[in-house]
């Protein structure tokens, strides 16, 4: 797969991203080389990545627990402290080597440590190669409000080893393929009808799958980097599936919930408040909805849990001048941005998206 130049970054993809790096290693002096793994890519991952890098340079582990719920500040602390400890200067280079949660956090890290050091992404799981990755935004949960504190900064370059997606279970493929079914929606009918009668089990087809969801990536947010206008679409199904994933995490009585699982509820939701509001068709929405219910077990919202999610969307980044602003879409590949709802209809909403899985 070819290279994705950036003006001030790049994307490199499987055998060639280790050729890239090494050669970035030899080429850039860096003093030492902090490589920040979770607990899961520690063991699974970590060992293949350090057989692929040709330095003389030293290279130290800074492992943080996996999970949103480690997502925060407290944690940004101690990874501040180990770095300090370690006498990290402004000349190291921070590697991070994870999922979202160790792409975020990482990058949010090595941008205010010492008022910001080089680092690079090595994205391990698909929600991470397609999406966390890719567009510069770091940051941490606020509690169990979303990223609401962050930078946008790109980094130095991203790898792509889609090898490591064979340590996944399907249940973490599923969490990144939401976001590849975003991309469809949101820009390109053709891409999207490649999921019609796709299966986890096409493993064949998912390099290049997930080539174009990363360039469908990377071209909005170059034309848009600060999302002042055109990146707001890859918010789409995320205004009401964040505020359901911040609901399952203050209630410890609820399963763990996955971003890409909250994420696939959401585009529900809100393409069938695009169906209400934007015209999008009838016939749309009941193909995403086959689809969605097809690959995705259904998410437990109760009647009495309407009001409570709804109250959260108060704090969803997208938000502006106290209203809050949903990505609807008027066809496939079609968005419409800063759209209002009222709440009755998102109520309407969430009883359409119980009565899909009946």
């Amino acid at each position: 797969m070819t290279s994705i130049q950036a003006d001030n970054y790049s994307i490199h993809f499987n055998a060639e991203a280790y050729k890239h790096l090494n050669s970035y290693l030899n080429t850039v002096k860096f003093s030492k080389i902090f490589v920040i793994v979770d607990s899961n890519t520690h063991d699974y991952c970590l060992p293949k990545f350090l057989a692929n890098v040709e330095t003389e340079v030293t290279i130290e582990i800074i492992e943080i627990e996996a999970g949103e719920i480690h997502k925060n500040i407290e944690t940004c602390v101690g990874v501040w402290e180990a770095l300090a400890e370690l006498d990290a200067d402004r000349k190291a280079l921070i590697i991070n080597l994870g999922g979202g949660v160790v792409t975020d956090l990482g990058g949010f890290v090595a941008c205010t440590y010492k008022r910001g050091i080089s680092y690079l992404n090595v994205p391990t799981s698909l929600l991470a190669m397609v999406d966390a990755s890719v567009g510069g935004k770091t940051g941490v949960d606020l509690g169990v409000l979303k990223n609401q504190v962050g930078v946008i900064n790109s980094g130095e370059m991203v790898l792509i080893d889609t090898s490591f997606l064979q340590t996944l279970p399907d249940i973490q493929m599923l969490s990144g393929l939401a976001e590849m079914l975003k991309h469809g929606l949101i820009y390109s009918r053709n891409y999207w009808n490649k999921f019609n009668d796709w299966t986890l089990k096409n493993f064949d087809e998912l390099d290049a799958l997930i080539y174009e969801s990363v360039q469908i990536k990377y071209d909005i947010v170059t034309e848009d980097p600060f999302e002042n206008d055109r990146r707001k679409s890859l918010n789409f199904g995320h205004t009401l599936g964040h505020a359901v994933e911040s609901f399952y995490l203050t209630n410890p009585s609820k399963r763990e919930l996955l971003h890409g699982e909250a994420i696939a509820a959401g585009i529900i939701l809100e393409c069938f408040i695009s169906y209400k509001l934007a015209e999008f068709s009838k016939k749309d929405l009941d193909e995403v909805v086959s689809i969605i219910t097809r690959l995705y077990q259904k998410v437990e919202i109760n009647s009495n849990e309407y009001n409570p999610i709804i109250e959260l969307l108060k704090h969803d980044k997208k938000n502006s001048y106290g209203n809050i602003n949903f990505v609807l879409l008027e066809n496939i590949g079609s968005p419409k941005l800063d759209c209002k709802v009222e709440n009755n209809l998102i109520v309407e909403a969430f009883d359409f998206y119980n009565n899909c899985y009946k």
